[in-house]
């Protein structure tokens, strides 16, 4: 009973999350971002501003997270799903592109919001951070290393990469944003991704060789 009433708490969470991230973006396309308070999301999403704060520490946050969603787990299992034969490097750079690059992620009325406001452009590139430490933690799995400072060390520049390349994309894409409110995409940011993330690939290659001497 213990189990299922945690299993009941994370799910009831989990949906006050997705409603207050969820009404955070809707208020502020309709209305923008300037004009919507941290209460009038809570009143949204059905919650006091007090709940709110247990989520979120600003609107910003609120908004850019109706857009990232829990990419940084879909992050981590994408890397911990990939198949043995394939080297880690590989798996750490697709799942990082497939998941920053998914259909929809984020959408052109969103993205034409992020990048045309400074506050949220830097809340967008702060969610990088969220990626370490379930990343650390696949990593960690595929090399069955005993010692945890290496997955940490590889998972943090992992993200540092991502960050780099985000904020690359986010500024060349706000400099195209029109004053028609169109929002022409600059650059690829799947090139930019692999083009970050190529220096450490010789790292997680050597790690995971590391580990398999050790095993052997």
């Amino acid at each position: 009973m213990t189990t299922r009433r945690a299993g009941l708490r994370e799910q009831k969470k989990q949906a006050t999350r997705e409603a207050l991230r969820t009404a955070a973006l809707r208020l502020a396309l309709e209305r923008g971002p300037d004009n919507v308070r941290v209460d009038d999301i809570a009143e949204a999403a059905g919650v006091s501003p007090r709940t709110y704060n247990n989520y979120f520490s600003s609107r910003e946050q609120a908004i850019v997270a109706a857009v990232t969603g829990e990419r940084e787990a879909r992050v981590a299992a994408a890397v911990a799903g990939r198949p043995a034969g394939v080297g880690l490097a590989d798996a750490v750079i697709e799942a990082i592109v497939d998941q920053y690059t998914a259909p929809g992620e984020p959408g052109r009325d969103a993205l034409l919001l992020i990048t045309t406001r400074p506050m949220l452009r830097d809340a967008f590139v702060e969610t990088t951070g969220a990626i370490e430490h379930p990343l650390t933690d696949a990593i960690a799995e595929r090399l069955g290393d005993a010692d945890p400072h290496t997955a940490r060390v590889l998972a943090a520049s992992v993200a540092a990469a991502v960050r780099v390349a985000l904020e690359q994309w986010l500024q060349t894409t706000a400099a195209s944003a029109t004053a028609g409110g169109l929002v022409v995409l600059s650059g690829s940011l799947p090139d930019l991704l692999r083009g970050a993330l190529a220096p450490l690939a010789p790292a997680l290659d050597a790690a995971e060789e590391r580990a398999r001497r050790q095993a052997s």
